[in-house]
């Protein structure tokens, strides 16, 4: 289990990441893009918030699937559940104790900005 916080540390979140490190994505999205953060692909029973829950503000834009949760105090991006997957959960790799995002390699763009959920029929 890895630990991770807002930066105010009102939100506190347990997260295990079966793949460590290797599902890392960024989105191109015109929400993600904004914040760019580094996030990483876990499963929606691989994450509990462990104190803050009610510090967490949600998000919802567009087709209202994805939910972005952010510390309402501090502002940060902790995590979402994705568009692409809903089932899943992104975290913001920034947020996890003894981690460099600007040190992390191999990131992949997902590209948010041609969902299928936004294609004209």
């Amino acid at each position: 289990m890895r630990k991770l916080t807002c930066h105010c540390g009102g939100v506190e979140i347990e997260v295990s990441l079966p793949d460590d490190l290797k599902n890392l994505i960024r989105c191109n999205c015109s929400f993600c893009k904004r914040h760019s953060s580094v996030m990483a692909i876990i499963g929606s029973g691989d994450l509990k918030i462990v104190k803050g829950n009610e510090l967490l503000k949600k998000y919802q834009f567009h087709t209202k699937t994805a939910e972005h949760y952010f510390c309402s105090v501090c502002g940060i991006y902790t995590h979402h559940k994705p568009r692409f997957n809903p089932s899943m959960r992104t975290i913001n790799v920034a947020c996890l104790e003894k981690i460099n995002p600007f040190d992390l390699k191999n990131i992949i763009t997902k590209d948010g900005i041609n969902h299928p959920l936004d294609q004209k029929k």
